[in-house]
């Protein structure tokens, strides 16, 4: 089973699944979990389906953040993906150019992620268990 990661040849895809409010970051099959711990660090929930055949793993922004949230935590994380290494595409329609600046100037000025502080406001109540836009 391919993903968007596999197709597009990235490191991360990150896109809002069609007909939905999903936020997705996928990763090549195979993915390092340093790849994969990244992500969870950077606010993004791990998902998985197990065997049989191959296990397929990704990422999503947790459900219960709002639209604006959600393309702020994946905005955010490009930056961090960047400096870590990793070749990142990211969706317009999940792009927030002042989510980018703000984290591109946190971790110049901090060097730790830290979620945008719309996202760490939210609270966790009913939550389940180079950049390149086109």
């Amino acid at each position: 089973m391919g993903n968007r990661a596999d197709d597009e040849g990235t490191d991360v895809t990150i896109y809002r699944k069609a007909l939905t409010d999903t936020v997705h970051a996928d990763t090549p099959t195979g993915a390092p979990e340093q790849l994969l711990a990244l992500l969870d660090n950077l606010g993004f929930e791990r998902r998985a389906l197990p065997a049989p055949g191959p296990v397929y793993v990704w990422h999503e922004a947790p459900a219960h953040l709002d639209e604006d949230a959600k393309k702020q935590l994946a905005t955010a994380a490009v930056p961090w993906l960047h400096k870590a290494g990793y070749v990142v595409r990211i969706d317009d329609d999940v792009w927030d150019a002042a989510a980018y600046t703000d984290a591109a100037t946190a971790m110049r000025d901090h060097g730790a992620p830290a979620l945008p502080a719309a996202i760490a406001a939210v609270p966790a109540t009913g939550r389940p268990a180079g950049a390149r836009r086109r």
